[in-house]
């Protein structure tokens, strides 16, 4: 069933139809479900800050964003989120659209697990990453109405245990190149200098978000 919510809905295109058809007959349910909220969340917040974007780079940067998590896309030596953003690369370029528009969508899925820098960069690579925020960490849960997530949420459901089941996806895709997950250099010198220093916990913020299981 199609959503429009508030003037946002998916973009009525074959391209947007390909994209969909390709991510659900590939990702499973929770993945697929996840994808389109991030979507959707993404689109409202994006309204919300006034910010102009091309829905359909949107659409095909939320979709493809955790394409490297599946087991025909998952590479034995690359970042999950390079995976995913080469699959996006290979799907647009095959569909005739422009380098910029392709790197664009590249970047916004290669980025969406790095905070602190795709908020500052082109509305795409924002907004994708704002949808990730708020469908897994909850981040700005309160900015959207409760019209808004239960809406978004009857269409595309969480299921039950999203927040573990999430987690447990994200292992089952990573766990055999550990190697890829080396994350933010400055956070290891902080903790290697600073007594006492408590890093944040991906897991903890999605266990402790305000999204019910």
């Amino acid at each position: 069933m199609a959503l429009t919510i508030n003037g946002i809905g998916i973009p009525d295109s074959q391209l947007a139809r390909e994209i969909t058809d390709l991510v659900r007959d590939t990702a499973s349910p929770l993945l697929f479900h996840h994808s389109s909220r991030v979507y959707y969340f993404g689109a409202l917040a994006g309204k919300r800050r006034g910010l102009s974007f091309d829905a359909e780079l949107l659409y095909a940067g939320a979709m493809f964003h955790d394409m490297g998590l599946t087991p025909l896309h998952r590479s034995p030596d690359l970042r999950f989120e390079v995976d995913g953003a080469n699959v996006a690369r290979d799907f647009l370029h095959r569909h005739g659209i422009a380098q910029a528009d392709i790197d664009t969508v590249w970047t916004a899925i290669a980025l969406h697990t790095t905070p602190g820098i795709p908020e500052h960069m082109h509305p795409v690579v924002a907004l994708v990453t704002a949808g990730v925020e708020m469908d897994v960490l909850g981040i700005d849960y309160q900015r959207f109405g409760a019209q808004e997530r239960e809406a978004v949420v009857h269409v595309h459901p969480r299921g039950s245990h999203f927040k573990e089941a999430i987690i447990q996806t994200f292992y089952d895709g990573i766990h055999h190149k550990p190697e890829t997950t080396f994350g933010n250099v400055k956070g290891d010198v902080i903790a290697d200098k600073q007594r006492g220093f408590v890093p944040g916990n991906f897991c903890s913020v999605i266990r402790g978000s305000a999204w019910p299981e």
